[in-house]
């Protein structure tokens, strides 16, 4: 370990893995076994007793040679004089040591039940499990039995790439606690996946040939059809490429893809790529399914991510290394190493979970929370493995502020941690697979795109030499590329007939009306067209912004609060506008009301501030205003 691990890393996995006598490993494992207490509990003679334990775990365990153990605690509560005082020492060499005897525990009982019912008349059954990594991983999973809230569970499985044989299986974190349901194998149970099906939304558009990588989408308010998804944080972010989207989770951005790949054929694809997915009794698929409106179990998804590191096939998971080997075809190989080499990629939030592990040891991996926060999940893959993780309460109840990045994520990461520390090899794009700069807001590349219409550019994974352009806009016909005509003495738009001087036609590039609001001002500047000469507008719909206006605020407007008084309250009022107004403060969500309605908002503290307004045909307003 000295050779492999920094100084710092040693001393958090010692306290976590030493070796405690029999198959016990960790202070907390022991802290439970011997003493019947947390580790957080201990007294000063049993904290120096488990110090010593793992230089002898077997010559020292307090529940077989208790004399044994007290001399060699003795000595640890000797080296603490200076530290300790002189009677906290005193009364801890008094303490008797006396340990519960430990039952060696079952290595993966509710595995060996299932494997029992599987082979009833066998007299012995050989399995495809890794005596130590199932030690392993129970013991991670039993670290963290004390942070969880009452009948929480948790369950973990890890699956070889190569041979699809299961090396670990934990269907609960501790077969004997009855309160955590912990009979209840949770590898098997068919919960919601929450957001753990976007990688394969992606990586299937993409054979579709409905994306690139970094594909336009808007993450703005958004409804389809009446279906009005938000994001995880109530907030939204306006342009986000596929990367982006895939990596941050976001919601509105995967609905606008399920909408165009469709979600029946979605559901239809992961099927024949070898995922069991059920809906509810007599639904149909629709677009609530990529948000978690579908069931599948933890042995699923883990057979479903292992495509990501076997070129797009997905296989069943085998318990006996007799098994019949079943694969399916989940995404062409193309498809399957973009997905994973965003997914290893991690982005900004990925990285502060994993501290960096996913880049550093190519482990790509995804989360996701159903509905209520019910279920936690985290799915990842590395070259030799796949791991799969839920958290959550068997019964189906709520678990309030417990989601997969920060409860599912971090057992996940530790896992590979401990079964994996292999480097990645090497991986080069396979066939079909290359780089291109494209262009937004149009989408293709931007070799042979005019400067003027290429407002932003990125460098994106093609598929196929293919880089399909950005969806249809959903607010308003007509292309992306438009010819306006402008008046050459004031640079305003004219008509053609309308004009009474001389005229030139310039070819712009039209972001989605959706996120005009969302564009910083230069780029605004650059992408919304002049305004109209007088007497001489379209009337066509194309002055997308000009009818619906905030009111009663002006731009860069100051609101003084009065001292220490309660907080500045504003009346949000807009005319114009059709349907439905969409609010919202800084990018986020704050309010929904009918066209003509106003909206109250409180500022409590200070600052500056951006208020949006939209209706559902992409019109919008923006003023920026200070409270002081």
């Amino acid at each position: 370990m000295e050779l492999r691990c920094p100084k710092r890393e040693i001393l958090e996995f010692y306290p976590a893995f030493a070796p405690m006598g029999g198959v016990l490993g960790g202070v907390e494992a022991a802290s439970r076994a011997y003493l019947g207490k947390p580790a957080q509990r201990l007294s000063e003679s049993e904290a120096a007793l488990l110090a010593v334990l793992p230089q002898a775990p077997s010559l020292l365990r307090p529940d077989r040679h208790p004399e044994r153990a007290r001399a060699a605690r003795d000595k640890v509560l000797d080296r603490m004089a200076g530290r300790w005082t002189a009677r906290a020492i005193a009364d801890a060499r008094q303490e008797p040591v006396i340990a519960q005897p430990v039952r060696e525990p079952l290595l993966a009982p509710l595995f060996a039940e299932r494997l029992r019912r599987l082979q009833p008349h066998a007299a012995r059954i050989e399995s495809t499990l890794d005596a130590a990594m199932q030690q392993m991983v129970e013991q991670l999973l039993a670290s963290r039995l004390g942070i969880l809230p009452p009948r929480v569970s948790m369950a973990a499985l890890v699956m070889d790439n190569e041979t699809l044989e299961v090396r670990a299986y934990a269907g609960s974190a501790d077969f004997t606690d009855t309160e955590r349901f912990a009979h209840v194998d949770m590898v098997q149970a068919v919960r919601s996946p929450g957001s753990a099906l976007k990688p394969f939304l992606y990586g299937l558009a993409l054979d579709e040939g409905l994306i690139h990588s970094e594909s336009l989408l808007a993450d703005v308010p958004q409804s389809f059809a009446g279906y009005q998804p938000g994001n995880f944080q109530a907030s939204f972010s306006g342009p986000a490429g596929v990367s982006e989207a895939l990596q941050r989770s976001l919601n509105v951005p995967a609905v606008e893809v399920l909408e165009r790949l469709g979600p029946q054929r979605f559901v239809a694809l992961l099927r024949r790529g070898g995922l069991r997915l059920e809906l509810p009794p007599g639904a149909t698929a629709n677009l609530s399914v990529i948000l978690g409106g579908a069931a599948v179990s933890l042995e699923g998804l883990v057979g479903a991510y292992s495509a990501l590191a076997r070129a797009g096939v997905s296989g069943r998971p085998r318990y006996f290394a007799d098994s019949p080997l079943v694969e399916s075809r989940m995404l062409s190989e193309g498809a399957a190493f973009i997905i994973r080499d965003v997914l290893e990629s991690g982005g900004p939030v990925a990285r502060l979970v994993d501290g960096g592990i996913g880049s550093r040891r190519g482990i790509a991996w995804k989360t996701g929370t159903s509905f209520g926060f019910r279920d936690a999940w985290a799915v990842g893959v590395s070259d030799r493995h796949t791991v799969g993780v839920w958290v959550g309460r068997p019964d189906g109840t709520p678990n309030p502020g417990f989601f997969g990045a920060n409860i599912a994520a971090p057992l996940l990461v530790d896992i590979f941690s401990v079964i994996d520390d292999s480097p990645p090899a090497a991986r080069v794009p396979p066939p079909g697979v290359g780089s291109a700069r494209i262009c937004w807001p149009l989408g293709t590349r931007s070799e042979g795109t005019p400067a003027a219409l290429c407002h932003q550019q990125r460098t994106a994974w093609i598929l196929n030499d293919t880089a399909p352009p950005t969806f249809p806009d959903r607010l308003r016909t007509g292309s992306a590329r438009r010819i306006d005509y402008r008046d050459s003495a004031t640079g305003r738009r004219v008509r053609p007939g309308c004009s009474v001087g001389d005229m030139r036609a310039v070819e712009m590039a039209r972001w989605p009306a959706a996120l005009e609001a969302w564009l910083d001002p230069a780029l605004r500047a650059r992408a919304l067209p002049p305004p109209w000469t007088v007497g001489c507008s379209a009337g066509d719909g194309s002055n997308a912004g000009d009818g619906l206006q905030i009111v009663g605020l002006s731009n860069g407007e100051t609101i003084r609060r009065a001292g220490n008084g309660p907080p500045a309250r504003l009346r949000l009022e807009a005319r114009g506008g059709e349907q439905e107004l969409i609010w919202l403060l800084n990018g986020r969500q704050v309010g929904r009301v009918p066209a003509r309605q106003a909206l109250t908002l409180s500022f409590a503290e200070p600052g500056s501030f951006q208020i949006t307004v939209m209706d559902q045909t992409g019109q919008h307003d923006r003023v920026e205003i200070s409270v002081r």
